[in-house]
């Protein structure tokens, strides 16, 4: 498979749908949905008669021609529900050169969506907000996806992350097992993520989190800076870069394997990414997970 384009490339294109479509067309040239074998509308092949299969699946042409029984398996659509649960506190406004976590959040969700739609799910998005949570309840069709995309580009990332009174537009609707896909960086003060995703783990959803990074996090290179500042909080602090560097990156590499050890826990699957990486592993894991839901 090809390597995707930079996702700097991608980014640069001010419309959603035609990066996405073009990350997608890259990504999964000629896949535009997903089967499995079963009784369906579309013919796959021919398998030998067992005793006990329905006998309306015989194929009395090649019994014909052969003077054997033949079933004729089929296949059927694989349709799942997806929400597309986007992180929109401050923190994602936390930029790495020429653009924010929120752009490439934007840029993911879109090309998930894309495939999903090109897949045959209904998507969803679920925008958690300082203020509340906006949603759209899963749809399966074009114009829906427009509107989706419309509604990603207008993000705007403000305050701290979702109280958990909001939570209650994350369960309105869903009847059945979905895929949940929460992209988010993780950042938090009480745990607050983990008791969301605790509480969506009650309605036994497959879930996927994508924790976002950039590379300046991951190597703590700020090109000078001395002075931080929390984008949630407005706390500062003062450090020296040069000395700080190793012990930061030991409590870092401590705190995503936590991280990792309570996603497992939980049997969530979870995925870091830089914000320097194309998308190809993040499609794959979608399409992993997905096939976990089939109906």
């Amino acid at each position: 498979m090809s390597k995707l384009l930079d996702p700097k490339v991608l980014m640069a294109i001010k419309e959603l749908n035609l990066s996405a479509k073009m990350t997608i067309d890259g990504f999964m040239s000629g896949i535009n949905k997903s089967t499995v074998k079963g009784a369906g509308l579309e013919f796959s092949q021919y398998r030998s008669y067992q005793p006990g299969d329905d006998l309306r699946s015989l194929d009395w042409k090649m019994f014909a021609r052969s003077d054997r029984y033949y079933i004729r398996e089929s296949e059927v659509e694989t349709n799942i529900s997806v929400r597309i649960l986007m992180d929109a506190s401050a923190s994602m406004n936390h930029s790495d050169g020429d653009f924010t976590k929120i752009e490439y959040a934007r840029y993911l969700g879109a090309s998930l969506a894309y495939l999903a739609n090109l897949q045959g799910d209904a998507i969803g998005l679920y925008v958690l907000k300082n203020s509340g949570i906006f949603s759209m309840t899963p749809k399966q069709d074009y114009q829906h996806l427009a509107r989706l995309f419309y509604q990603l580009e207008n993000i705007n990332p403000d305050g701290e992350f979702t109280k958990p009174i909001h939570y209650k537009e994350l369960f309105a609707g869903a009847q059945k097992r979905e895929l949940l896909i929460f992209v988010t960086d993780l950042y938090q003060t009480d745990d607050e993520i983990i008791h969301l995703l605790d509480t969506l783990n009650t309605l036994r959803h497959e879930i996927v989190v994508f924790h976002l990074l950039s590379r300046n996090e991951l190597d703590l290179d700020f090109k000078g800076y001395s002075t931080f500042e929390d984008l949630e909080t407005g706390e500062t602090v003062q450090i020296d870069q040069a000395k700080a560097r190793t012990e930061y990156k030991s409590n870092l590499n401590a705190y995503l394997e936590k991280t990792r050890v309570q996603m497992l826990d939980r049997r969530i699957f979870y995925r870091t990414i830089s914000t320097d990486e194309p998308l190809d592993q993040a499609l794959r894991d979608f399409l992993k997970q997905r096939s976990k839901l089939r109906i």
